[in-house]
């Protein structure tokens, strides 16, 4: 490599993410395969985690069942004591009930990141499509809700089977960060750093995040086609 590549290369690089490993992130949705699936992945490299759930008992017993062999212990929780006791929230819920679950969470929410994975999907006979959204994106739509929270779009690609599968040690997938508030996004991509194969990699401004949660449907058309579980890779970052 050149004098001239090594610093073009360089340029690219990012700044210092945060240690994130001191804080606590509540999982929304927690007992759903996304989230009991990165719930565990973050526990397993030693993030504390709390899964909410509607039902509390039913997100302490998936916590107990999630990773038994994590530095940090999961915990469950209703939805309302996930929020208020985590400084990082990720909202992994169906897109039918999302808007009805943030809302009833604003308080709870205020001033903290709220990581939103969630991606407005619809099936019919011809497969998986993307539905329109009034505000842009479930992102957008998020940061409507709780315009005292800081949202970020992320973890929108990442298979649920691959994140529960004890025999995969390491996921070779990127993951794409959108948001308007450059420090949390610099939060949630150590966040998805601290996962064995993961990166977090910056994908733009939250008014970005449709387009990203739509190529969902290519990827479950992708992994419907080659019995895959495909992911993604950002190439020369």
């Amino acid at each position: 490599m050149t004098t001239t590549e090594a610093a073009a290369r360089e340029s690219k690089d990012p700044r210092d993410l945060p240690d994130v490993r001191g804080l606590r992130v509540g999982v929304l949705g927690g007992t759903g395969e996304q989230g009991r699936g990165l719930a565990k992945r973050l526990a397993l490299a030693g993030i504390a985690v709390t899964l909410g759930s509607r039902d509390a008992e039913r997100a302490q017993q998936a916590a107990s069942a999630l990773a038994p062999t994590a530095p940090v212990q999961p915990t469950g929780a209703d939805n309302a004591t996930c929020a208020a006791q985590s400084d990082i929230v990720i909202a992994a819920v169906p897109w039918d009930g999302h808007a009805e679950l943030l809302s009833g969470l604003a308080g709870e929410l205020a001033g903290k990141i709220l990581v939103d994975c969630v991606n407005p999907l619809g099936f019919d006979k011809q497969g998986c499509y993307a539905i329109s959204v009034a505000e842009g994106s479930a992102a957008q739509q998020a940061a409507q809700i709780l315009p005292e929270s800081r949202v970020v779009g992320a973890f929108h690609h990442v298979s649920a089977v691959l994140l529960l599968d004890d025999e995969v040690s390491s996921l070779a997938t990127d993951v794409l960060v959108l948001g308007d508030d450059r420090e949390a996004t610099d939060t949630v991509q150590a966040l998805a750093a601290c996962i064995p194969g993961m990166r977090g990699i910056y994908g733009g401004r939250l008014r970005n995040c449709g387009q990203v949660e739509a190529f969902t449907a290519n990827l479950i058309s992708m992994n419907r086609r080659y019995k895959a579980h495909a992911g993604l890779r950002i190439t020369d970052v």
